[in-house]
């Protein structure tokens, strides 16, 4: 009699390990997706850092010429990275720009300042604003 029992288990659980097979495939597919979104997201992070950095230091190299040129510079940079330029403001010898980079779906803007050391704050900004 217990043969038939476990003959009758076995016709049972036929097909589940292809169940499970396909719910653990399904979950690692969420699981790469999402780190295929983050992956998307750092890319452009950095992108967009790297882009700002740049215009920055073109634009604080040029801060003394004007904001006009200094910026029109930064924009070249910021091209040149596969960015944008979103902002660019000159005080004295710091400039402060924003650029920002599409990578995927993802579009991050990073602020960066650049000049010479010791020029912050600019003498029209009091300390700690």
């Amino acid at each position: 009699m217990s043969g038939g029992r476990r003959a009758a288990t076995r016709v049972a659980d036929r097909g589940s390990a292809t169940v499970w097979s396909a719910m653990a495939a399904g979950a690692l597919c969420v699981v790469f997706s999402a780190v295929l979104a983050l992956g998307q997201a750092v890319a452009a992070r950095h992108r967009a850092g790297g882009a700002a950095d740049l215009a920055a230091l073109a634009a604080a190299d040029l801060a003394l010429r004007g904001q006009e040129d200094a910026c029109d510079t930064a924009r070249r940079v910021a091209r040149a990275q596969h960015a944008e330029l979103v902002g660019c403001s000159v005080r004295g010898e710091i400039a402060e720009v924003t650029a920002r980079a599409r990578f995927g779906p993802y579009a991050p803007a990073v602020r960066s300042r650049a000049g010479p050391p010791g020029a912050w704050p600019p003498p029209d900004r009091p300390p700690g604003e």
